[in-house]
Formats: structure tokens, C-alpha cells, sequence
């Protein structure tokens, strides 16, 4: 193959830089805008192509020696290279272009990302796949292949000692998924394949077998863990969803929570998950309904709800919203990465709402939604992000969104 010289001049969404090549984009992953680099098509499309990075000839002062040995096999980092602070600025700047690009907004203001003062060891959930021969390993870049793990720098250290304690080898387990309470202390583990695992266990931890069929089994303790998230236990079940990043998640409800504005009686979380934006805002309304997809998760917002006057609804924020919908009332969306389904903003708009908060770990989907909202003639306001990932090109966000009479 033939190698190219390339200067990088920006930093893609999705954590790639880019530069050009015969008149395309080329996405380079492990290059940091400004560098002069030599790199091999990988793949070649209409409108870009993808490149692999040879060499490095002229390095960002911001390039750093990242520390896990694992970096650039394993897929679950794409920035230990860059130096922190740029890191954030760069993810500013994506969701900048996101807004520009794909909501035609240029005008909205995004505000500096909230980082974290040790953007290291802050994951609470991992989630291992198994290799024939019984080794943990996270999947490689933009592969189904496995890379084998010996450590891991964003995971926990109470993960990594989890994924220490269980021999895999010999047993009929496809992946393990290793989730701690952070603030908690307590300590689970999903296992995923063909056939019900045999442990042993001397230490205080939950394991629950998922079976091919969608059942589960508990082979230790129970069938969820407790977290701790702005001074209030939650109860989280195996298949439900919480947020990875304990320290940040707080700064998120805290941010979602200062964006509310007063006059609404009624507050609906359209994705609510296990209740956490629905039970931590309970208070400043009088009556409370959350929406999730996950009968598990609507459970566990059941359980959590601590005499708050809260209605959990199990379904699809597609087929429920509507029905409990008023153009009085405020809403949480924090919709998975693939943001919402056409029907909710369909079904926003038509009621024209007073107020809705957006909660989006994909600034590419968000903004896609936002643009249809200001296309309804609903106000954008300054959108927020908050670094949930470090070293990863991932970023949150939070943003206001209101109605225009």
C-alpha cells in the first residue's frame, strides 16, 4: 500500500482526526489536529476514506506517551494521547461543528466541557468478552475482534479486581459485565453465554447468569447492586441502564436540575431509566411520570421512589408519550445514543410543551433533534457538555429547550 503525507487539521465526531487526501476527508484515528503524518488507506469511500496511522513526523505539543499498554489495540480508548485539558476543548469544538453542521444553528452557544479533576479510573461498568481459552478483553478499534486485558485506566479498581477473581478457562461464558457501586461499594457481575457458569465466591458480590433465552439466573446474592448518586441510594437490576461515570452523573443531574425553570406543575422523564432524573427532580413538582422501555428499569424506579408522588409507565416513549403529554409540562428526554424516535418530537411539538430538557451522550443525534425542535419554533438554549468519558472521543450533553409562543 502506498503511505501519504497528511496534515491534520481538525478533530472529527466519533474521535478521529481529519485532514485531506485527494480531495477527500481522511479520518484518521490516534492523530491530534496539526500534525504532519504519514499514513495508509485503509478504506475508500464516495465522500472520505479511512487511514491507518504510520508515523508521526511533525507531533502536536499536546501529544502525550499514553500510559495504558493496552492503547491503540484496545478499542476502548482513542485520546490517552492528547493532554487532558485539550482534550475537553476539542470535544467543545465537535459539538460546536454538530450544532453548525447537522442542526443548522450556528448560533447556539455551547458552553466549555465540564471535566473532572482525575479523569482516570472513573468507569463503574465494564463490560469483558471471553476468548476460547478463558482471557478477559475489550474489543479492538473498529473490530469484533478481542484484545486480551491485563489493566485497564479508566475502569475502577474495584473492576479490575472483580475481572481477577473468576477463571474463565474452561467455561462456556461469552462475555462478563462487572458493574460496582462507586459510592456504594457494592459489587456485581452479569454472566452471558451458553451454559450457566460454576463459581465460587468468598466475597461479598452479586452474580447473575443471562441465559440465551433472555432469562436470568442468580447464582450469588441478588439480582442488582446499589449505587449512590447525589446522596441517594438507587437500586440498579442486570439489564437496567445507569451511567457510567458515578462523579459525573451527579454533576449531570445537578446541570439538568439548574436548567429548570419554574410555572410547570408536572414533570414527565420520557427515558427514565432506573428514575434518576424523575426521583431527583420529584420535589419541585407535584405530580411525576417516567417512561422506560425496560420492564427491569421501571421496577427498579419503583423500588427507588422514596414517597415521592411519582407514576413509572413501562413502555416505548414512542408509543406512551403522547398520551400524557400537556402544554404545560416539562420534560426529560435522555434518550440512547441513536436519540429520540421521530414520534417523540412529533408528538413535542403537537403539544407544544413549555419546557424540555435534552440529556444526549451522542452531540451528532442531539443535534439532529434539536434541529427539528427549532424548526418547530421551539428556543435552543446554550448546550452544555460534560466529560462522562474521558480519554475516549465520547462526550454528554445537556441543553434547555423551550417553547416560543
Amino acid at each position: 500500500m502506498t503511505a501519504h503525507t497528511v496534515r491534520l487539521r481538525d478533530m472529527a465526531h466519533g474521535g478521529d482526526a481529519v485532514g485531506d487526501l485527494d480531495g477527500k476527508a481522511v479520518f484518521v484515528p490516534y492523530g491530534i489536529p496539526g500534525e504532519l503524518v504519514r499514513v495508509e488507506v485503509a478504506r475508500e469511500y464516495a465522500r472520505h476514506v479511512t487511514a491507518k496511522l504510520l508515523e508521526v513526523l511533525a507531533p502536536s505539543p499536546d501529544r502525550v506517551e499514553p500510559p495504558c499498554p493496552h492503547f491503540g489495540a484496545c478499542g476502548g480508548c482513542q485520546w490517552q494521547h492528547i493532554a487532558y485539558t485539550r482534550q475537553l476543548e476539542y470535544k467543545q469544538r465537535i459539538v460546536r461543528a454538530q450544532m453548525e453542521r447537522v442542526a443548522k444553528l450556528p448560533s447556539v452557544q455551547v458552553l466549555p466541557v465540564i471535566g473532572m479533576e482525575e479523569p482516570w479510573a472513573y468507569r463503574n461498568h465494564v463490560q469483558y468478552g471471553v476468548t476460547p481459552d478463558g482471557r478477559l478483553g475489550f474489543l479492538a478499534q473498529h473490530s469484533h475482534s478481542l484484545v486480551p486485558i491485563q489493566e485497564c485506566w479508566i475502569a475502577h479498581p474495584w473492576l479490575e479486581e472483580l475481572a481477577g477473581a473468576f477463571d474463565m478457562e474452561g467455561a462456556d461464558v461469552s462475555s462478563l459485565t462487572l458493574r460496582i457501586g462507586a459510592n456504594s461499594g457494592e459489587k456485581f457481575i452479569l454472566f452471558e453465554g451458553k451454559s450457566e457458569p460454576e463459581i465460587s465466591v468468598d466475597f461479598p458480590v452479586s452474580c447473575v447468569y443471562l441465559a440465551p433465552a433472555g432469562d436470568l439466573h442468580v447464582l450469588a446474592g441478588d439480582s442488582y447492586y446499589h449505587e449512590r448518586l447525589n446522596e441517594r441510594l438507587w437500586q440498579v437490576s442486570a439489564p437496567s441502564f445507569f451511567q457510567v461515570n458515578t462523579v459525573q452523573a451527579e454533576r449531570l443531574v445537578q446541570e439538568a436540575s439548574a436548567r429548570l425553570t419554574d410555572g410547570s406543575d408536572t414533570l414527565i422523564d420520557a427515558y427514565c431509566g432506573v428514575g434518576t432524573f424523575a426521583l431527583s427532580l420529584a420535589s419541585r413538582y407535584k405530580q411525576v411520570i417516567g417512561i422506560e422501555g425496560s420492564p427491569w428499569a421501571v421496577n427498579d424506579a419503583e423500588i427507588n421512589r422514596k414517597g415521592e408522588q411519582a407514576e413509572f409507565l413501562a413502555g416505548f416513549a414512542e408509543e406512551l408519550l403522547a398520551n400524557v403529554l400537556t402544554s404545560g409540562c416539562t420534560v426529560v428526554l435522555d434518550p440512547p445514543r441513536a436519540g429520540c424516535a421521530p414520534e417523540v418530537l412529533q408528538a413535542l411539538t403537537a403539544a407544544r410543551v413549555r419546557q424540555i430538557v435534552y440529556v444526549s451522550c451522542d452531540p451528532a443525534t442531539l443535534a439532529r433533534d434539536l434541529g427539528v425542535l427549532a424548526q418547530a419554533g421551539y428556543r435552543i438554549g446554550a448546550v452544555q457538555p460534560i466529560d462522562m468519558f474521558p480519554q475516549t472521543g465520547h462526550v454528554e450533553c445537556v441543553v434547555s429547550i423551550e417553547n416560543t409562543p
